[in-house]
C-alpha cells in the first residue's frame, strides 16, 4: 500500500503454493457447481461467464450477496486481491464497545528522530519520525491497526508531500519522507481511524452491503409502482434480475406486484441505513477521533539544507516505494518518470487537444476534468443533450479545432439524480464500441460509489474494465488510457459509513494492482490531494483539478506545453 500502510509479504515459495493449491481447489470447484442461472460462452478466446445467483441462505454474513467468479483465473485473482489487502486481525470488539481503550490523537505523539549528519538534512536526505499512540485514558497502545496518514509540507513555498507510514502492530508507527526542496519542511500526523472503526466498517461491508439501497419506478400506461433494487437483495420477495449478460455484472430489483420487470424506466438513490451497534457512533467523531492530527513530542518541523555534492540517495530500510510526485510553488512535479508541463492557457490546451477525441467515463470526479475543459476553453460549445445535471452523458465540440470531449457516468451501483434505465452504461461495454487509435483519449476512475459493498464487487467491476482496455489496445495500441485513482475526503459519520477514506484506500490498492503492468497511466489523485494544504474534499477544489489536468494533459502532449 502505497503512502500509507504495510500488509503482510507471502515468500515467493508460499504465493507458488497458493497459486497451485487455489487453481485446483477454485477450477474443482466450478467444475462441480450448478447453482447458476445461466452459463453463456463467448466466441473470442475461451472464457466463461457465470450468471450470478441470489443466494436464498440465512442472512449469516453476505451470503446473499455471493457471486460465482467468471472464470478460476478470476477467482485466484480475486483471493489474491482480497489477501493483499486485508488488514492485521484484531481481537474482537467489546459488547457495547467502550471508547476508553481506543486510540486518542490528544494522548499520542510523534517524535523527529535525528538525521544521519549530526541533526542536519539535506535535499535528497529522508526524514524519519516515530509515532506513539496511547489511548483515552493516555496509556500507551499495546497493538497497531490504527489508519493514519502523514504529509511533509511548507505552505508559504507551496510545497508538500505524502509519507509513508509503517505499522509495528505494537503501539507505534514510523512515517518516512523524501526531503525534496531547501528550507522549512513541517510534519503533519493525522488519525484518519482507530483500529475500531476500521472493524466496524469491514463488519457493515460484510453483514450490511445493502446498508445504501436504491430504487426504480416501473410504469405502464397510467399504472406504476416503485420498488428498492441494489447489486444484490435479500430474497425476500421476487426479483427481476437485470444482470448485464456481456459482463456479468449483477443488478437486481424487487419485482413490482402487477407489472412486469420490462417496465422499469428509470433508476434513483433510495436512502442509507446505519445499522450501528450501541456506542460505535462514538468511534466517529469529528475533532476526537476522526480525522484529527496528532501533535508532536518536540520540533514539527525541520530545516532542509541544500543538495551535498556527491551525496548518495538516502534508502529508508523500512519502505519499498516512495512518492508519486510532490508540490512545488503549488505546482506537482512527478516522480513518476512523467514530465508534467503546465497549460495555463486555452492556447496550449487547445493546440494539445487539436484533432483529438477525449471520452471520459466514472463518477463525478472524473466528470470534474470534463467541467474543468469546458470552462477553460471558450471555443468548446456542449451540446444540449437534455440530461439530468450531474448524471450526463455530455459532449462537449470545438468544431473549428476538431476536439471532441464526452463524460458519461459509471453503470450501477450509482448515487445520483434520477436517470433512464437507457443510460445505464457499464464502461466495459462502452470500451467496446471505442475505435481508439492515437487521436483517441480514454479517462476513467471507478471507486467512490463501491466504497459500501464487498470488495469481491469492485474487483468483479475492474477486472471487466480490464479485459475490455486490454482488447482496446489489443486492436488500437496508439490508444492513450489513463486512470484517475479515488483520493481522500471531509469526513462525519455520515461520510464514513458511505465513502470513508479507508473504503477508498482499499479500492485504491485493488485498483493499482489490477491494472500494474498495462500500457495505461495513473493520475494519482490520493497523493495530491493529501500532500496538498488545501482541506480534503470528495470533489478536489480546482488547484488541484488544474494540477490533474496538467499530468492528463502531459500525458496527450508529452513534448509540448503552454
Amino acid at each position: 500500500m502505497k503512502a500509507i500502510m504495510k500488509a503482510r509479504v507471502c515468500t515467493r515459495k508460499e504465493l507458488a503454493a497458493i497459486f497451485l493449491f487455489l487453481a485446483v481447489l477454485v477450477f474443482t470447484f466450478l467444475l462441480h457447481n450448478t447453482d447458476v442461472l445461466k452459463v453463456r460462452t463467448w466466441n473470442k478466446g475461451n472464457s466463461t461467464i457465470i450468471i450470478p445467483k441470489v443466494s436464498t441462505e440465512p442472512d449469516m454474513h453476505h451470503s446473499f450477496c455471493t457471486f460465482q467468479p467468471r472464470s478460476p483465473e478470476d477467482a485466484l485473482e480475486e483471493l489474491l486481491l482480497l489477501d493483499s489487502i486485508a488488514w492485521p486481525e484484531a481481537p474482537p470488539l467489546s459488547d457495547p464497545l467502550s471508547l476508553d481503550q481506543t486510540s486518542d490523537p490528544a494522548h499520542s505523539t510523534f517524535t523527529i528522530l535525528p538525521g544521519r549528519t549530526g541533526g542536519q538534512w539535506h535535499v535528497g536526505d529522508q526524514l524519519e519520525i516515530i509515532i506513539k499512540m496511547s489511548d483515552f485514558h493516555g496509556r500507551p497502545k499495546k497493538s497497531g491497526r490504527d489508519f493514519l496518514v502523514a504529509r511533509l509540507h511548507n505552505q508559504k513555498l507551496g510545497a508538500g508531500v505524502v509519507g509513508q507510514v509503517m505499522d509495528h502492530l505494537n503501539g507505534s508507527y514510523s512515517a518516512v519522507f523524501s526531503l525534496l526542496w531547501e528550507g522549512d519542511a513541517q510534519v503533519e500526523v493525522m488519525l484518519v481511524h482507530p483500529r475500531e472503526a476500521i472493524q466496524v466498517l469491514n463488519r457493515l461491508n460484510s453483514e450490511q452491503p445493502d446498508r445504501i439501497y436504491f430504487k426504480s419506478v416501473f410504469q405502464s400506461g397510467s399504472l406504476s409502482e416503485t420498488t428498492f433494487c441494489n447489486v444484490c437483495l435479500r430474497p425476500t420477495q421476487p426479483l427481476c434480475n437485470y444482470t448485464d449478460l456481456r459482463t456479468g455484472e449483477p443488478w437486481f430489483c424487487y419485482k413490482p406486484k402487477n407489472l412486469s420487470c420490462d417496465a422499469r424506466i428509470n433508476h434513483a438513490m433510495g436512502g442509507i441505513k446505519q445499522n450501528l451497534k450501541a456506542n460505535e457512533n462514538k468511534l466517529f467523531q469529528s475533532g476526537i477521533n476522526l480525522k484529527v492530527s496528532i501533535q508532536t513530542s518536540g520540533p514539527a518541523s525541520v530545516t532542509v539544507l541544500p543538495k551535498k555534492q556527491d551525496q548518495s540517495e538516502v534508502k529508508s530500510s523500512i519502505v519499498t516505494s516512495g512518492p508519486s510526485g510532490y508540490y512545488y510553488q503549488g505546482v506537482w512535479r512527478a516522480l513518476d518518470g512523467t514530465t508534467v508541463h503546465q497549460f495555463n492557457n486555452a492556447s496550449a490546451i487547445t493546440q494539445c487537444l487539436k484533432g483529438k477525441v477525449v471520452h471520459m467515463y466514472g463518477d463525478s470526479t472524473v466528470r470534474q476534468f470534463y467541467e474543468y475543459l469546458n470552462a477553460a476553453l471558450p471555443d468548446l460549445k456542449e451540446f444540449d443533450l437534455h440530461s439530468p445535471k450531474q448524471a450526463g452523458p455530455y459532449i462537449s465540440l470545438d468544431y473549428a479545432n476538431n476536439i471532441l470531449v464526452t463524460s458519461r457516468f459509471h453503470g450501477p451501483p450509482i448515487r445520483i439524480v434520477v436517470v433512464s434505465t437507457s443510460e445505464l452504461r457499464y464502461i466495459a461495454n462502452e470500451l467496446d464500441g471505442v475505435i481508439g487509435g492515437t487521436n483517441t483519449v480514454v479517462v476513467f476512475g471507478v471507486w467512490a460509489h463501491f466504497a459500501t459493498f464487498p470488495m469481491e464487487i469492485y474487483i468483479r467491476r475492474l477486472q471487466n474494465i480490464r479485459r475490455a482496455v486490454v482488447r482496446l489496445l489489443d486492436r488500437s495500441p496508439g490508444t492513450l488510457v489513463i486512470i484517475r485513482t479515488g483520493n481522500l475526503k471531509a469526513l462525519s459519520l455520515h461520510g464514513s459509513l458511505t465513502n470513508s477514506d479507508w473504503l477508498s484506500l482499499q479500492c485504491n490498492n485493488v485498483l493499482r494492482t489490477m491494472f500494474k503492468g498495462l500500457n495505461v497511466h495513473l493520475i494519482d489523485a490520493w497523493e495530491m490531494v493529501l500532500a496538498h494544504h488545501l482541506p480534503h474534499n470528495l470533489h478536489p477544489p480546482r488547484p488541484i483539478i488544474k494540477n490533474m489536468v496538467n499530468i492528463l494533459l502531459s500525458h496527450i502532449c508529452p513534448q509540448k506545453g503552454g
